[in-house]
């Protein structure tokens, strides 16, 4: 049990290393998104003074001239909204409809309205007669939201509940999950509360995949949708204080953050907070984007909250492994809940196994509710009950379709681990070989376990235990040195393309995410089709902005290549499979 249970503790380190390197490469490049944003869309147009006012207008009557057909057999909302509404909501997700469009917008502009009242900092009270259930990262995982709500109760004035961010993205309904939460918040305002995440930005939204659940479901009113939220996004709350002793963010602190400072600026300011984390952490890059009315000092404070992670070191430092927000140590927790004179933080942000994790001499708590996150059985849900004696209950849950034998279920999770583990390891093998080799300067193809564990760290700053992991990642000599060349022998890119030189491809593989939001950022219709001629632009963009050296003919080369049926248009997702990694021996 205790070698199953460390497997399991590396196959979670190893997806979670991976996910937060992908959060620092989506950073690195937003500043290049948001570029492309304004010059390719009208998403981020924003409206002020009169202009807003007429945009409200316009909305109402935009809602208005959405007709509802007949054909249309799911919720129909009427506002106010009651208890009633709610439950339809819920029954018609769970029999998997969607909600009209001219019902979401609707919801969404009277959202906006509620939030706009609210202060950046709840305060909160338990009584004797009530428990305030908080609930962490959900991430588009309908099934656990009504797990939540089968276990514990749906939201009432009597069983109040806070979320604490990160609602959307990776998984398939995030737009559920934010109908229904937006329906309980408008049904019981002062009963249902939110928190924002480091998801509830639309840069974020682009590369996990809301952007694109929005658009597939409701198409031509899918920008607008978006563009809402943004607004609505903008107005959520960024901090919780129960019984003036708990403090609730969704990432951390800093040792820096002041909430007195947090509670008097306006928060709707804060768009595209995922836009500036790199110059805030980097302070020779020039701040993109940043209104003028808004100080380098309030983005700050906004993106340590969103972005932070605890350690167990004392101190504070950047928190290179994300990009954004900082390490902070039990010595900053002490001395925030002391100035403050509060008892504990909670916060989300992080999966955890368990669902939850007490750290900080028991000052931080972590809360995780969306259960599977990586994979089917990678970890378990949970939610947290805070009475008035402010003791924590937690009540941990997972979501399963069926039973499976735990051995032959954790078997597959670690595969599915080692698999994208060793996609990494491929996508950037020109550096990986180049890092070899300096330690093997006669070509040998060998080099020390040591050698081989520094060589990768250097390349892809994942922070895994490479010396344990050597084994299930390459093939060891008799003398136990490593065979380095041999943890790409059983990857390939496929189909093959011929006409595309092997640099270019592995270049095209690496980045293959980024290249995608950029596709969808100037497909505007949607349509999945881009001209050669657009696709070359998109890749002479991105190629200047990461200073690629990759030449223009590679590029006409590569376009003509996957156009397949030579009528000038390309289909993004032929261009994806394209450079989709396999093993070589699988279906053979």
């Amino acid at each position: 049990m205790a070698r199953l249970e460390m497997r399991r503790q590396y196959a979670l380190s190893i997806f979670q290393s991976i996910e937060y390197a992908e959060e620092q490469a989506q950073l690195q490049l937003s500043s290049f998104f948001t570029f492309m944003l304004d010059h390719f869309t009208h998403l981020n147009e924003t409206d002020t003074g009169k202009d807003k006012k007429r945009s409200d207008v316009q909305l109402l009557e935009y809602e208005r001239m959405i007709v509802v057909p007949d054909s249309y057999h799911g919720p129909r909302l009427s506002f106010p909204l009651t208890v009633a509404d709610t439950n339809s909501l819920l029954h018609a997700f769970k029999d998997q409809q969607h909600l009209h469009a001219r019902y979401v917008l609707q919801l969404l502009h009277e959202t906006k309205k509620v939030l706009k009242q609210m202060p950046n900092i709840i305060h909160l009270s338990t009584s004797y007669s009530k428990e305030i259930t908080i609930c962490g990262d959900l991430h588009g995982k309908l099934d656990d939201l009504l797990l939540i709500f089968y276990k514990n109760g749906l939201p009432s004035e009597e069983n109040p509940y806070l979320f604490n961010g990160d609602f959307v993205d990776r998984g398939k309904n995030s737009i559920e999950i934010l109908i229904i939460l937006f329906a309980f918040l408008l049904v019981y305002p002062n009963h249902l509360h939110l928190n924002r995440g480091n998801h509830e930005d639309h840069i974020m939204n682009l590369r996990y995949g809301f952007t694109k659940e929005v658009m597939k479901k409701y198409r031509s009113h899918g920008k607008r949708i978006l563009n809402l939220l943004q607004d609505v996004y903008s107005w959520l709350p960024l901090a919780t204080v129960i019984d003036s002793k708990v403090l609730i963010v969704h990432g951390g602190i800093s040792d820096t953050t002041d909430l007195d400072f947090l509670n008097l600026f306006k928060r709707n300011k804060v768009r595209d907070h995922a836009s500036i984390v790199l110059p805030l952490f980097y302070s020779s890059v020039r701040m993109p984007n940043v209104p003028s009315e808004l100080t380098a000092k309030e983005w700050k404070q906004v993106v340590d909250i969103l972005w932070s992670d605890p350690k167990n070191q004392n101190g504070c430092t950047p928190n290179k492994l994300r990009g954004g927000g900082c390490y902070f140590g039990p010595d900053v927790t002490a001395r925030l809940l002391k100035r403050y004179n509060l008892k504990m933080l909670i916060r989300s942000h992080e999966c955890k196994q368990e669902g939850y994790e007490i750290s900080h001499d028991g000052q931080v708590i972590t809360i995780f509710s969306a259960s599977n996150y990586y994979e089917d059985g990678s970890n378990r849900g949970a939610y947290l009950k805070l009475n008035p004696d402010l003791i924590p209950h937690f009540v941990q849950y997972q979501v399963s379709k069926c039973t499976r034998k735990q051995t032959l279920h954790q078997r597959y999770i670690e595969w599915s681990a080692l698999k994208s583990l060793r996609e990494k390891l491929y996508s950037q093998r020109s550096e990986l070989i180049a890092a070899f080799r300096q330690y093997d300067p006669n070509y040998t193809g060998r080099i020390s376990a040591t050698e081989w564990a520094s060589a990768v760290e250097s390349v892809l700053h994942l922070d895994l235990p490479w010396r344990t992991l050597r084994s299930r990642l390459v093939q060891l000599a008799p003398d136990g040195s490593v065979e380095y060349l041999s943890c790409f022998n059983d990857l390939e890119i496929e189909p093959a393309i011929k006409e595309v030189q092997p640099a270019l491809v592995e270049t095209l593989y690496r980045y293959r995410t980024d290249l995608e939001i950029i596709f969808n950022i100037i497909d505007k219709d949607h349509s999945g089709l881009i001209s050669i001629e657009e696709f070359r632009q998109t890749w002479k963009l991105f190629n200047s902005h990461l200073k690629i050296d990759i030449d223009d003919e590679s590029i006409d080369n590569l376009a003509h290549s996957i156009d397949f049926n030579k009528d000038g248009s390309i289909d993004f997702n032929e261009f994806l499979e394209a450079f989709h990694v396999v093993n070589k021996f699988e279906n053979k």
